[in-house]
Formats: structure tokens, C-alpha cells, sequence
């Protein structure tokens, strides 16, 4: 089956959401086979290259308190810490459109699942900027790409109106929220869910495709 995982770097649901997607497919093996793409989609795309303060910008954006925004914080550690991501303090929301970039470039170069992982763990665990060239490179180079073509595509704007174009197409398809997950163009899975019901629906919508490929004879 084909999954499009449709996420953005600064969303920390989405760090979550993969790594219980990836234990669900872990658990699939054997009986689901999955070839995972990531999409992209911008939470903060006016963020300026400097980025903001996080508790002023999400503040402003969701109507919290300081105390709410806490409170979700550390819900999002145990849900990290669930299956296997760490968060850390992250003091400033930043733009992500190089990233996106670099994902593109990166998934025609078959590494993208390892940079997506890089820049995720930069932004949530370390609270990097993942608009910074260095923090680019160096997520290139974790991820196993080339340092020069990487530092070529960061620092060229290289891929921009590929991925305008993704967006415009996720968008065009009611995308508002991530993470989102579509399997096989037609069935959608939304949010950072646990592996458990990641593994229930991908058992489900293979059952189907079974069904669909073998119908039963008279």
C-alpha cells in the first residue's frame, strides 16, 4: 500500500504520529507492505525567518494560557516518550519551508524517512531552527545525503514551486490539519494516534484491498 504522510516539521504531533505509525508497521510486517511518502504542509507558512516566541505565537494563534500550552506540553512528552520520541524546550516557532525543500530533494534521493526524522528530532528535541542552513546541512548529513548537493539545494531555493505545488494539492483535497494520513489515495487516517489504531486501520483497509484484488467466486 501506499501511505502520504502529510506533516510539517514544526507540528509535534506529527513527531509523534510517525513514530506510532512506524510501530504500527513494524507490527504489520509480513502481512502489510508500505511504501511511506511524506507531504508537505506548512502550520506557520507567513513565520517569519526569524521565527517568533512559541508561547506568545501559539498564545495568539489558539487563545491558551500559558498554563494550558504547559499542560499540552507535557501531555506531549508522555505521548512522546510513548513510542520513543523525546521532546525538549522549544522556545521559538520557526518557518519550515526550507525543509520542505530539502524533503523533496531528499525523496528523490530515497533518504527522505531519515531526514524527516532528523529535522523533527532538531526542532522538538533540540529546538533548532530548521530554516538555518546549518541546521539543514547537518540534518543531511545525519540522514546519510551528500553535504555539498544538500548545502546546494538549502542555500539555491531549489524544489520551491514543487512543493508550493504539493501544498496546493493537499490543500485542494481539505487537508487542514496534521498529521494526515492517506492510504492508497482514497482512505484518511487524521492525527498523532496511537500505534494500536494505526495497526487496526492498516489491517482493515488491507483486508479490503484483498477483497477487492480476490472477490469471492459464485
Amino acid at each position: 500500500m501506499k501511505i502520504d504522510f502529510v506533516s510539517d516539521v514544526a507540528c509535534p504531533w506529527c513527531a509523534v504520529g510517525l513514530n506510532s505509525l512506524e510501530i504500527a508497521l513494524s507490527r504489520l510486517e509480513g502481512a502489510v507492505s508500505a511504501q511511506l511518502q511524506f507531504q508537505p504542509f506548512e502550520l506557520n507558512p507567513s513565520m517569519p525567518p526569524e521565527g517568533e516566541d512559541a508561547i506568545e505565537y501559539l498564545s495568539r494563534k489558539y487563545g491558551a494560557s500559558p498554563e494550558q500550552l504547559a499542560a499540552s506540553r507535557q501531555m506531549l512528552r508522555e505521548r512522546g516518550a510513548s513510542v520513543g520520541f523525546e521532546f525538549g524546550d522549544r522556545v521559538r516557532v520557526w518557518n519550515t519551508f526550507d525543509a520542505h525543500r530539502l524533503l523533496h530533494w531528499a525523496g528523490l534521493q530515497g533518504r527522505q524517512r531519515e531526514l524527516k526524522h532528523a529535522l523533527l528530532r532538531a526542532y522538538h528535541s533540540r529546538g533548532e531552527n530548521p530554516g538555518a542552513p546549518a541546521v539543514l546541512l547537518g540534518c543531511a548529513v545525519e540522514a546519510g545525503l551528500d553535504p555539498e548537493q544538500a548545502r546546494d539545494v538549502a542555500e539555491s531555493g531549489r524544489y520551491a514551486d514543487d512543493v508550493r505545488e504539493r501544498e496546493a494539492y493537499y490543500q485542494q483535497l481539505g487537508i487542514r490539519s496534521v498529521p494526515s494520513v492517506i492510504v492508497d489515495d482514497r482512505q484518511l487516517i487524521e492525527g498523532g494516534q496511537p500505534p494500536e489504531v494505526f495497526e487496526q486501520a492498516l489491517r482493515r483497509i488491507a483486508k479490503g484491498a484483498e477483497r477487492i484484488a480476490n472477490p469471492p467466486k459464485d
